[in-house]
C-alpha cells in the first residue's frame, strides 16, 4: 500500500512535485460545507486518543455568523510509547500546514496554532520554516491563493507538561494561564480559545485532511474498516527486531504488525504482553494480542482501546509489577493536581506499587491498588485519572500472580 502520511518530504518544493497544496486548491473551490460532508464520509477519527469522528467535530462550529473562529493543532506528544506526529512534523510538515488551511477555511477559522511540545525544539524549528515558505508561496497568509481567505498559522511551544495534551488544559495554556483541564460544557466548539468557537486536532488527523479532500472522502473510508476510516500511524516499542513508526490501515491484524512489519520478537524472546494504544490503555496478554484487529472496535471488544497506536511490546522478562510502578510514577508526577481523586489517587498507586516492588507489601495490597484505581476512574474533570487507573486495573486482573509473588516476597521472580 502506498503511504498517505510517512512520506519523507521534509521542504516545500519536495513537497510541491508530489502534488502538494492541490488538496488546498480544489478545497478552495468548494463550499466549507462540501468540505465537512466529504470528512464525515471518510470515517476519519481523531487520531490524538478519543478517536472522535473529525467531520463531526468540525460540524459543530457554529457557520457563519460574526466573531472569530480558530483551529488549534494539538502537537503536544506526551503519551509514553508514542512518537507519530513528531515523525510526521520532521518528515512530512507541510501535509500539517495544508490540511490546516483546509481545515480553517471549512469552519471559518482566519488564525491557528500549532502547540507543540516544549521539548520538540528541533520539530518547532522546522514547522516555523515550512509555516514561512508555504506563506511566501501565498498557501497562507492574507488571500490565500487569491481566494479572499485569510489564514495566519503560528507556533506555540507547551513547557513540558502532559495534561497540556488534554484539549482543555492546552487552550489554557495556549492563553498564558496554567495548564488545567476546564469544566465541560461549554465545550470548545462553542467556547474555545479566547472565548470563542474552537476545532482542536490532532497532528496525523490534520495531515490526513489533503488526501482526502483530493481522493474524496469514500476513498479513505474503504482503507479502513467499519467506522474506522483510511490509514493509521503505530508506533512500536519494545523488544521487536523492527521498531518504529508504520502506516497501516486500520484493520491490520496486530500479529501482523509485529510478525510481518517488526520483523517478530527479538533475540528470542517471547511476547508476554502489549499496550495497543500508548500507556493509559488497558493491557492485552500475547493471547488476546495477537488474535485482535487494530481499529476502534476490535480493540474495544478486546478490552482496550486504539487510543494514540502506542504499541508497546512487553516480553517474558519483564515484571508487570514494575511496569506498572514506572506508569505510577509517571500519572503521579503529571497530574495537575487539580482533581483529588487523580492527585491523591495516583499518589496512592505509586506509595503502595512501591512497598510491593521493594517487597514489604502484603497481600491486601492488592486489593488495595484495584479499589483505588476503581475509585479514580470517571470522577475527574479530565481522564489523566483513568489513564492511570484503566492500565492498573487490567494489570493486576491479567497478571495478578505477579502482584502475588511480590506480595509474598517474591520480588521480580527472585
Amino acid at each position: 500500500m502506498e503511504t498517505i502520511l510517512l512520506k519523507n518530504l521534509p521542504d516545500i518544493e519536495a513537497y510541491f512535485a508530489c502534488g502538494g497544496y492541490k488538496a488546498l486548491k480544489k478545497a478552495l473551490g468548494l463550499k466549507p460545507a462540501e468540505i465537512i460532508e466529504e470528512l464525515k464520509k471518510s470515517n476519519l477519527r481523531g487520531r490524538g486518543g478519543a478517536g472522535f469522528p473529525a467531520g463531526l467535530k468540525w460540524s459543530f462550529i457554529p457557520p457563519g455568523g460574526q466573531g472569530q473562529k480558530y483551529l488549534v493543532c494539538n502537537a503536544d506528544e506526551g503519551e509514553p510509547g508514542t512518537f507519530k506526529d513528531r515523525e510526521l512534523m520532521l518528515k512530512n510538515p507541510h501535509a500539517l500546514i495544508e490540511g490546516m488551511a483546509i481545515a480553517a477555511y471549512a469552519i471559518g477559522a482566519a488564525h491557528g496554532y500549532i502547540y507543540i511540545r516544549g521539548e520538540f525544539a528541533a520539530e518547532t524549528a522546522l514547522m516555523n520554516k515550512a509555516i514561512a515558505d508555504a506563506r511566501a508561496k501565498g498557501f497562507i497568509g492574507r488571500n490565500v491563493l487569491g481566494s479572499g481567505f485569510d489564514f495566519e498559522l503560528f507556533t506555540h511551544r507547551g513547557a513540558g507538561a502532559y495534561i497540556c495534551g488534554e484539549e482543555t488544559a492546552l487552550l489554557e495554556s495556549l492563553e498564558g494561564f496554567k495548564g488545567q483541564p476546564r469544566l465541560k460544557p461549554p465545550f470548545p466548539a462553542l467556547k474555545g480559545l479566547f472565548g470563542s468557537p474552537t476545532v482542536i486536532n490532532n497532528v496525523e488527523t490534520l495531515a490526513a485532511v489533503p488526501s482526502i479532500i483530493e481522493n474524496g472522502g469514500a476513498w479513505y473510508a474503504a482503507l479502513g474498516t467499519g467506522k474506522s476510516g483510511g490509514t493509521k500511524l503505530f508506533c512500536v516499542s519494545g523488544p521487536v527486531n523492527r521498531p518504529g513508526v508504520y502506516e497501516l490501515p486500520l484493520g491490520t491484524p496486530l500479529r501482523e504488525l509485529l510478525e510481518v512489519h517488526c520483523g517478530g520478537m527479538k533475540d528470542g524472546k517471547k511476547l508476554k504482553a502489549v499496550i495497543p494504544g500508548g500507556s493509559s490503555v488497558p493491557v492485552l496478554t500475547a493471547e488476546e494480542a495477537l488474535a485482535v484487529n487494530l481499529d476502534y472496535e476490535a480493540l474495544a471488544a478486546a478490552g482496550s482501546m486504539l487510543g494514540s497506536g502506542g504499541v508497546i511490546v512487553i516480553d517474558d522478562g519483564q515484571c508487570m509489577v514494575k511496569l506498572l510502578q514506572v506508569l505510577a510514577r509517571f500519572y503521579h508526577h503529571e497530574s495537575c493536581g487539580q482533581c483529588t481523586p487523580c492527585r491523591e489517587g495516583c499518589g496512592w498507586l505509586e506509595k503502595v506499587l512501591d512497598r510491593l516492588e521493594a517487597g514489604g507489601g502484603s497481600a491486601g495490597d492488592i486489593d488495595l491498588l484495584y479499589s483505588v484505581a476503581e475509585g479514580m476512574t470517571g470522577r475527574t474533570i479530565c481522564a489523566l485519572a483513568d489513564a492511570m487507573a484503566m492500565p492498573a486495573m487490567s494489570f493486576i486482573k491479567k497478571f495478578r500472580g505477579e502482584f502475588e509473588a511480590h506480595a509474598a516476597g517474591k520480588v521480580c521472580g527472585n
